[in-house]
């Protein structure tokens, strides 16, 4: 998928999450179906803190080659080469233990996450256009998929929030269903 249509479909997704914030009071984005499982606010929190902070982040490290990058003969594990053939995370649920470092905290406001998802859009908008200009040998490691270089890291966020549609409409499901009893 070129860097044009990478945007587009992330602009795209990034609206759909930001027009559904609309059906949620501040409760319901907060409110976890069980003690195991982030509640919806926490899920927006999630995509925007790993693009901005990881997956961003990443790609910037490979496309200024600074020390977190590398020029690696390694490539990508088996898991990262399916996703990015097929271009698209499977569609499974993934549950890690709690931890303060992964666990997202629940948002403050529904402002706080449409800035931040606004913010994470003009990132994509300003790193997209140097995608194309950039020689891609620079990687950084992705724990699950292994190196990925700054085009792959950039198209991760847009898999990734893609992804996660999946979750936002079962907690969505949930939600009404909690609703209606």
């Amino acid at each position: 998928m070129h860097t044009t249509e990478i945007l587009q479909h992330f602009a795209e997704i990034t609206e759909h999450y930001i027009q559904e914030l609309n059906d949620f009071t501040m409760e319901q984005l907060r409110r976890q179906p069980s003690e195991s499982e982030w509640s919806l606010g926490q899920m927006y929190v999630h995509l925007i803190n790993s693009a901005l902070y990881m997956q961003l982040r990443n790609a910037d490290d490979c496309l200024t080659g600074n020390e977190a990058a590398v020029i690696s003969t390694e490539g990508k594990t088996e898991a990262g080469a399916t996703v990015f053939n097929q271009g698209s995370l499977p569609p499974i649920r993934i549950q890690v233990p709690a931890s303060p470092q992964y666990t997202p905290g629940q948002p403050e406001s529904k402002e706080q996450l449409v800035h931040g998802l606004q913010a994470v859009l003009r990132r994509m908008n300003e790193v997209g256009p140097m995608l194309e200009q950039e020689a891609l040998q620079h990687t950084v490691a992705h724990p699950r998929f292994g190196m990925l270089n700054a085009k792959e890291w950039f198209r991760l966020v847009e898999m990734h929030y893609r992804h996660h549609l999946r979750q936002k409409d079962r907690l969505k499901n949930e939600l009404a269903s909690s609703v209606s009893e």
